[in-house]
């Protein structure tokens, strides 16, 4: 491999940089604030558990829907625009929920909040891995994802220390106040667009697009990993502070998630190197499970801690696989697949946490939201085994054209 300068290097740093911020911002404080904050809002504010599961199914559908917009966009320019757009107003509609008590302006907030982390896990994604790739630097997405442990962490930490001196209301002014600061280097560290066909080398970028079924399947195992996801990672605080003995505990959980997940894309980045992809997938998803179910089968303190680093180490390196592997299919138009795929996963978002709060309050507990998204993993998992198969396929047909094929580019 050639050296790579140590002006790039730096400048590699900032755009990584840039990324981190923004998913500091859009995906903690714009979304992730509000888990460690929902019994807070219940307590405070008469927030409902079925409402809060409406609220956070709608951030999903605000998700949703800036996934498909950034399915159908190819022009990086326009993406760059929407990106810093999105930056913008995941500061907003922070700052709109602590303005108002109406649950019409906090279900418009989460939704609007849900559009801003498209931007920066579809968008913002998608520019870092279109520069990185361009400037012949490793496609690897870890340092960029620890954004999202960071920003759980981050949350998680400050609830628990403005608790004690600040009402619902004014910690999201608080929150607003610091997603102005992360908005800053979010914004001015990410370079403006190259639209170029070429890598900054010379050499041409060719997308490598996966075969039907191999998409197929791979979606529908992402919608199975949504489903495992968003059931904790909305109401892990819930959960755990309804534990017995555990009161005011769950904010320890989302810390510890948080925690986990910093560094977990990092490591995952090296576990694929060494398995490959799909492998690495399917370890996460079988330790997944087991971080799904260890607060309810364990019912103690251990059992939250070890589940939530268990959940918060696996489900942030699923998604840094899966978006990574996208971008390496569609590297002149990363956000393509990542927008197809995450159709998939926010899918799975807006369901999950509107079945998981009617499940809570028709039966008293979320116990049956967390059995079923550990059986959702178990399905995903199972079709991870199926994509590793079709990939076999895939391999033996390239193979077998590949005579054919030589000398002409294609796949």
């Amino acid at each position: 491999m050639t050296s790579i300068p140590m002006n790039d290097q730096k400048q590699r740093i900032r755009v990584l940089g840039a990324g981190v911020f923004s998913l500091v911002l859009a995906l903690g404080v714009a979304r992730f604030a509000y888990t460690p904050l929902l019994p807070l809002m219940q307590a405070q504010a008469g927030l409902g558990l079925a409402e809060g599961g409406w609220l956070a199914a709608l951030n999903y559908a605000g998700y949703l829907s800036g996934a498909l917009i950034a399915s159908l966009i190819s022009d990086l320019v326009l993406k760059d625009r929407l990106f810093r757009i999105g930056m913008v107003v995941a500061v907003l509609s922070t700052l709109v929920m602590g303005l108002s008590t109406d649950f019409t302006v906090w279900a418009a907030s989460r939704f609007v909040a849900g559009l801003s982390s498209a931007a920066s896990m579809l968008l913002g994604t998608g520019l870092i891995l279109n520069w990185l790739i361009r400037h012949n630097h490793r496609s690897e997405l870890g340092i960029h994802f620890s954004g999202i442990g960071l920003g759980i962490a981050g949350c998680a930490a400050a609830v628990a220390l403005m608790t004690p001196a600040l009402d619902w209301r004014e910690q999201w002014f608080a929150f607003a106040a610091l997603g102005c600061l992360l908005l800053v280097p979010a914004l001015r560290w990410l370079p403006r667009p190259d639209r170029s066909p070429f890598t900054a080398s010379g050499k041409p970028m060719h997308d490598n697009p996966p075969t039907r079924l191999f998409l197929r399947v791979f979606m529908a195992a992402y919608f199975c990993a949504g489903v495992g996801y968003v059931v904790s990672a909305t109401f892990i605080v819930a959960i755990v502070d309804r534990l017995p003995g555990l009161e005011g505990r769950g904010t320890l959980s989302f810390l510890a998630i948080g925690l986990a997940a910093a560094p977990a894309c990092i490591v995952w980045d090296f576990i694929a190197r060494r398995t490959g992809e799909l492998n690495a997938l399917l370890m996460a998803a079988v330790l997944q499970i087991a971080g799904i179910l260890l607060p309810v089968l364990d019912g103690g303190l251990f059992g939250a801690l070890a589940g939530a680093l268990l959940f918060g180490g696996t489900f942030i390196g699923m998604v840094s696989l899966v978006l990574t592997m996208a971008g390496r299919y569609y590297p002149t138009r990363p956000a393509k697949m990542m927008g197809k795929m995450t159709l998939s996963y926010g899918a799975a978002q807006i369901i999950g946490p509107a079945v998981t709060g009617w499940l809570a309050r028709s039966l008293g507990s979320y116990d049956a939201g967390l059995y079923l998204a550990a059986a959702m993993m178990v399905i995903g998992s199972v079709l991870l085994l199926v994509l590793k198969g079709v990939e076999r396929r895939d391999a033996v047909v390239v193979t077998s054209l590949s005579p054919c094929a030589e000398g002409s580019g294609a796949s």
